[in-house]
Formats: structure tokens, sequence, C-alpha cells
């Protein structure tokens, strides 16, 4: 099976949002993305995690703040890119918040 990573972005507003939540909100939250866990099954190798608070370099050498609005990751697993995005029908993330997205990039073998 090919590995593939899943990049998700949000809009810094949505991003913001979460800084103010509560552990119960947080929890409450988390609901649809457990049943997402349980929906994948063994195709998901790893849930992943929220990204927060990013730098970017560039061939200067210098640092500074990622405007990238990637907002977390997954890797899943699958025979093809096809079967894998069946795995992302009625994502949470992408009704998280208007503008949230999710990007599906497939791991080279190396």
């Amino acid at each position: 099976m090919k590995k593939y990573v899943a990049i998700y972005s949000a809009p810094g507003e949505a991003m913001s949002q979460m800084t103010n939540i509560t552990p119960e909100q947080a929890a409450e939250g988390m609901k649809p993305w457990m049943a997402w866990k349980e929906k994948c099954g063994d195709s998901l190798v790893d849930m992943g995690a929220p990204l927060v608070a990013g730098q970017s370099s560039s061939s200067s050498g210098s640092w500074t703040g990622s405007g990238s609005g990637v907002s977390g990751y997954s890797i899943v697993q699958g025979e093809t890119l096809e079967e894998v995005k069946t795995l992302f029908e009625d994502h949470p993330h992408l009704s998280w918040a208007p503008g949230c997205s999710v990007e599906i990039l497939e791991c080279a073998v190396m």
C-alpha cells in the first residue's frame, strides 16, 4: 500500500478561535474526528496533530513567521489516490470553518 500525507489548511481567523476554547469545547470538537478515525480503520496510519506558530526559511537563511495556513496533518494509506480520497468525504476539517481545505500528497518511495 502507498502512504499519503493529508495537509489541513485553515484561515487565520479559524485558528485564532482555537486559542480561546474550553477543555469541554475541545473534547466536543474531537468527537467528529474520532468518528472519522473509526471510519478509516487500518487506513489511518497516524491521526496526526494540529500545527501552530510555524516559521519558514528561504535560501537566504532567514526565518519569518509562516503564512501558509497549514493547520495540521494526518497520514493514511491506500492502494490509489482515488481510494484515499474517499476517506476524506465529509471530513470534519472541511466543515470546521469557511475556507478550510485538505490536500493529499503521496509519499514517494525512496
